[in-house]
């Protein structure tokens, strides 16, 4: 009987044979295919099908992606993708982006504990790689700066060490939709190894069967028989595919070998030609469950250009996200009404549309009509942070439903409203205006950025005890609104609101007060021109600027 083996790795990233090699090898062992599904590349699968050229043996096209859920890191291979397509490779051209921020940080740590390397260095000793962890490892090793590669780990480089810098990884659940939009069959890895309960792995499966998974890892190197049958039996309900493979690396996993893992592994043909037969399937039913997804956007830096408009081409993007069926908001440190009028000048019309301003503090249905939530500061929170700062000099407003109140019309006011049309009123006793709470305050600054700062650290005592957030959304602005409000509790909030898994959201963004948006969403896009603590925390960052339509180019591959 023919045997197969679907999960492989080369040298292409932390596997110790060559591309060729494993050809070889494969055909030594008798194998009759075999899937190189190295980590976040492809990098290797040109040379495997050239050596296989003439050769009894099938090379399956492939990749292991590392995703992120719930703290674990889980890993979804793709089988048979097109990893020539202009789509896939725009993706992992994003992984790359992601991975040389994150390998120079790690870098500049490792010199400033006292080990000398830069990113530089560490390519040219690893030419051709997916730098991980492990080479971090090995270039310490061969510099004498460990005496072995465990205490490079243990002490420097593993989880909680001083000199780890996590990568932000797309969730599973996008891993899924990036293998299908290539072509692509998608299977959740070796799902033992995260030692999930059996509850919490039913979740996560039924999760990427909503996305479209279509095959799952039975078969593998570490598993009992019991434990084989008790993957078959989760695949068999969410009518998912048998996978197997052996995880082979070579050296670098001893005593694990191609096709039969630990001595008792056995991949039949037949659970190839199953998943063949099912990608026969998926070629004539392209119509594959697509969740709905949700948008939450920036406008300033992000969705809006310099001149606060935004291209025909982004345009055309969000009206085809819009067709798909998928929602958009708008979310903005602004007031409502200002968030409103910039979907009004920018005649974004568009069907399942939301405003939200005040950094989340309120959430609007354009469709409606009408405020679904809203989160404010108490009269005595505001009255404070006005008081405070007339002491301190520094200029704060407020707002009502439709007004910005102020307590006078002077140089920074004028400044923001050069931007900002909401209507305003100019009271010395801003507290004889409102008739309720706020959802923010905001101070400006446009000439001592000492002096703002001063003013926010004299009230972070208060601000901890009373439960107000502080953040800066500009260096001019400090803004005020509740703890319970935020950008990040917006997308939660709205999310469940509306019935989406908020792993089918999508946050982009550029500045301080888009991070708690971007770490709340499933997938978080930063700008090329936003903050590095932004484009470290977002899953991807744009190639281009908001001046050259970078979300619109980042958001058509989501579509």
């Amino acid at each position: 009987m023919n045997i197969v083996d679907l999960h492989v790795h080369s040298n292409k990233s932390d596997g110790s044979f060559t591309p060729t090699e494993l050809v070889h090898y494969a055909i030594q062992k008798g194998l009759s295919a075999f899937a190189l599904t190295d980590h976040d590349t492809t990098d290797g699968i040109d040379e495997a099908i050239e050596a296989a050229k003439g050769k009894n043996i099938e090379i399956i096209p492939g990749i292991e992606f590392s995703s992120e859920y719930e703290g674990k890191d889980i890993h979804i291979v793709g089988l048979y993708i097109d990893y020539k397509s202009d789509f896939f490779k725009r993706r992992l051209q994003n992984f790359v982006n992601g991975r040389i921020i994150r390998n120079r940080e790690m870098c500049k740590r490792l010199t400033d504990y006292g080990f000398p390397v830069t990113y530089e260095e560490l390519m040219a000793e690893f030419p051709d790689c997916v730098i991980t962890r492990s080479h971090y490892a090995k270039f310490m090793l061969n510099h004498g700066y460990t005496k072995t590669l465990k205490e490079a780990f243990d002490r420097y480089i593993g989880d909680n060490c001083p000199c780890f810098v996590p990568r932000k990884k797309i969730t599973p659940m996008r891993a899924v939709e990036i293998i299908l939009k290539a072509g692509g069959f998608p299977v959740l890895a070796h799902p033992l190894l995260y030692h999930l309960s059996s509850q919490k792995l039913d979740k996560l499966v039924s999760y990427l069967k909503d996305m479209g998974l279509q095959g799952l890892e039975a078969v593998y190197s570490t598993h009992s028989s019991s434990d084989e049958r008790q993957m078959r039996v989760l695949a068999a309900k969410y009518d998912l595919c048998i996978s197997g493979g052996s995880d082979f690396h070579g050296n670098a996993k001893p005593g694990l070998d191609l096709a039969t893992g630990y001595g008792k592994l056995f991949i039949p043909q037949e659970i190839l030609d199953k998943i063949n037969e099912r990608r026969k399937w998926m070629a004539a039913h392209p119509e594959q469950i697509k969740p709905t997804k949700i948008l939450f956007t920036d406008l300033d830096g992000t969705l809006l250009d310099s001149q606060k408009q935004i291209s025909p081409y982004t345009r055309e993007v969000l009206e085809k996200w819009s067709q798909a069926g998928h929602k958009l908001a708008l979310c903005s440190g602004r007031d409502i009404n200002s968030v409103k009028d910039v979907k009004r000048y920018l005649r974004l019309e568009l069907p399942n549309m939301y405003v939200i301003g005040y950094n989340g503090g309120q959430i609007y249905d354009c469709t409606q009509n009408k405020t679904i939530h809203r989160a404010a500061l108490t009269l005595d929170q505001t009255a404070h942070i006005l008081e405070e700062a007339d002491k301190c000099g520094v200029h704060v407003h407020t707002y009502t439903e439709t007004n910005i109140v102020s307590p006078k019309d002077d140089e920074e006011l004028v400044y923001y409203k050069r931007v900002i049309k909401t209507p305003i009123i100019i009271n010395p006793n801003v507290m004889d205006v409102l008739t309720e709470g706020p959802c923010k305050c905001i101070g400006i600054e446009l000439k001592d950025a000492d002096k703002l700062e001063h003013f926010r650290l004299s009230l972070l005592s208060w601000a901890e005890d009373e439960g107000v957030s502080m953040i800066y959304s500009s260096p001019y602005y400090l803004e005020f609104f509740p703890a319970t409000s935020g950008k990040g509790v917006a997308v939660k909030t709205l999310c469940e609101l509306l019935g989406i898994n908020p792993y089918f959201s999508v946050a982009a963004g550029d500045a301080q007060n888009d991070l708690s948006m971007i770490e709340a969403a499933g997938m978080g896009i930063a700008m090329l021109n936003g903050s590095e603590d932004v484009q470290m925390a977002a899953t991807i960052i744009t190639a281009y600027d908001n001046d050259h339509d970078g979300l619109a180019h980042a958001l058509v591959d989501l579509i």
